[in-house]
């Protein structure tokens, strides 16, 4: 498959640069597979919408506030982004720096009676290796609350705000889980009443966390789309995520991309610890064709030209077979001629 094939056209005003004003407001585009049919409907009809008894994947990942403000001993000013702690000890962080050259050549930033900053390393993705001594905080989490500023994709051409501290996690992010420098949007439409409605209704939830990375943006630079090199991302599946994962008994319902890489690597493991937590790192291209192990129905937001994440999409509208993509693409047609909303706090849509 060419890169080629993943490209369509989208009008930049179809960009969403703000939320709705409530959650559940959102549209949402329901393709059935079975019938091959689109409808369209709000967020908040969601319950009414979903097959009896399923069991629904989260991602309970927090987004970090990982923009870091800093100064070079010269004067300039410097954004440190953190990515994912090193090795041990946690003060040792992967980390993106811009400007980037500049700050290298000074190998020291900061902010006077806050923290330091020794880059200790120039890696080949472009990425730094820094070690931080913080003069008041705890760890870089506790810094990173204090003087950061969220990540908002860059698409979002604006920076962040207060309003986005709260609508750029989910309500069921977890503060203890701070690994991700992305939200798993998909969840961004919930609101407590949903959640509650849905559990009434008979439905359970799970939770899982995969730290979403900026990989998540990365578009498909290679022609052929086989050769891109996939990012790895880190997750977490508790024992009873996993039982329910190996229940063939039950219908799943993935709340995201990200809750089916995690799903999908690790029904693609043996498992040797079944009755204990699992912590891996899932790297698996989900493109098409593909045939799904743990995932029956699927909640995502609209995604990039060029992107893996159509790839995955374009695989689960038809699984094992080669041509999702270009039914994903008609999908995408008609959210665009119906004004739907794109991207991260765009609007969504349900896959059954």
């Amino acid at each position: 498959m060419l890169k080629s094939d993943l490209e369509y056209d989208l009008p930049t005003d179809r960009i969403a640069q703000f939320p709705t004003d409530r959650r559940d407001q959102s549209r949402l585009l329901v393709f059935n597979r079975e019938t091959d049919n689109i409808t369209h409907h709000f967020f908040h009809e969601l319950p009414f919408l979903l097959p009896p008894q399923l069991s629904i994947l989260r991602n309970d990942v927090s987004v970090l506030k990982a923009r870091l403000p800093g100064v070079r001993p010269t004067g300039g000013k410097v954004e440190c982004l953190l990515l994912r702690p090193a090795d041990p000890p946690e003060t040792s962080w992967r980390c993106l720096l811009k400007p980037g050259g500049k700050t290298a050549k000074t190998r020291n930033f900061g902010i006077e009676g806050l923290y330091s900053a020794v880059i200790a390393e120039s890696l080949p993705t472009g990425e730094y290796l820094v070690n931080f001594d913080l003069h008041k905080d705890s760890d870089l989490y506790a810094l990173s609350d204090r003087i950061g500023s969220l990540p908002l994709p860059p698409y979002v051409r604006r920076p962040a705000n207060k309003a986005d501290e709260e609508r750029y996690q989910t309500v069921y992010a977890k503060s203890k889980n701070r690994g991700a420098v992305a939200a798993p949007t998909a969840g961004l439409h919930f609101t407590p009443e949903i959640l509650d409605c849905l559990q009434k209704d008979g439905h359970t939830i799970y939770d899982l966390t995969l730290s979403v990375g900026l990989g998540t943006f990365r578009p498909i630079e290679t022609e052929m789309i086989e050769d891109h090199p996939m990012h790895s991302e880190q997750y977490f599946l508790p024992h009873l995520t996993k039982h329910i994962l190996r229940d063939k008994s039950v219908k799943r319902l993935a709340i995201g991309t990200t809750c089916v890489r995690a799903i999908e690597h690790y029904l693609g493991k043996e498992d040797l610890h079944p009755t204990k937590s699992t912590q891996a790192e899932a790297k698996l291209f989900i493109r098409p064709p593909y045939s799904f192990l743990g995932v029956d129905h699927l909640l995502t937001n609209f995604h990039l030209p060029g992107s893996t994440l159509l790839c995955l999409v374009g695989a689960f509208l038809y699984p094992e077979e080669e041509n999702g993509i270009l039914r994903l693409k008609e999908v995408y047609s008609e959210a665009i001629a119906r004004n739907y909303r794109f991207f991260s706090y765009g609007d969504a849509m349900l896959i059954l």
